[in-house]
């Protein structure tokens, strides 16, 4: 009984049917729960909006918050660490959430300040993922990542013979992962990946630069065409 309800609630919070399964106990779903309340307050006390419905978890860190814009339903779970400072900032839309320890940084260099995040509606970040951002990173609408998945959008330069690498500056051409994508557990995305609606990378894959073909499974290091999801 009581499962339904809490299943009708989530569904008006998140705005599309959801159901708890029934082997769910009322006990684990209660404390549940009471754990989102604690993230709702912890959320009104760091973004100050009352309308906005964030919840953030314990050891959540943080940086150039007034340079975050999101809708409602944002969740950001324990030990997450956000640096939203670039030119765009972050953009989160509906009903995102942020598995815990989760990275975004939006700038890599004090030198050079990043472009910054967007995150489409519906979208999961999964745990242990590392997001940096300074090339621009865009994520369509309905986009699943699986845990301890890295996005690196910006390379160092590294052709001139007698500087160091780490004096030779940078160069970025972003990356982009559309809509209704499923991204994979330890999936590393480098910079100029373009990943078109629909597609799914396999666990452990290696994307490098490229155009990566909608409605197509990927999979292998580096990441190679394996057939057309339908």
């Amino acid at each position: 009984m009581l499962n339904n309800f809490f299943s009708k609630l989530i569904s008006k919070i998140k705005k599309e049917d959801f159901q708890i399964s029934s082997e769910i106990s009322v006990k684990y779903i209660v404390f549940m729960i009471i754990n989102k309340c604690f993230m709702y307050l912890r959320g009104l006390l760091f973004f100050r909006r009352l309308k906005s419905k964030v919840l953030i978890g314990k050891n959540v860190t943080i940086k150039c918050s007034s340079m975050i814009k999101f809708s409602s339903n944002l969740s950001i779970e324990r030990n997450c660490f956000i640096d939203a400072l670039s030119i765009n900032g972050i953009i989160f839309g509906n009903n995102v959430s942020l598995g815990k320890l989760t990275t975004i940084e939006c700038t890599g260099s004090l030198k050079f300040i990043g472009d910054g995040l967007y995150v489409g509606n519906n979208v999961g970040l999964g745990t242990h993922g590392f997001f940096g951002c300074a090339g621009g990173v865009r994520i369509g609408n309905d986009t699943i990542f699986g845990n301890f998945v890295s996005i690196h959008s910006e390379n160092h330069n590294f052709s001139d013979p007698d500087t160091p690498i780490r004096l030779q500056g940078v160069n970025r051409l972003g990356i982009v992962i559309g809509s209704n994508c499923w991204i994979g557990a330890k999936v590393t995305i480098l910079d100029g990946v373009i990943i078109e609606n629909g597609v799914v990378i396999a666990a452990g894959s290696l994307l490098t630069k490229g155009y990566y073909k909608k409605d197509s499974i990927y999979a292998g290091v580096p990441a190679k065409f394996i057939k057309m999801r339908f």
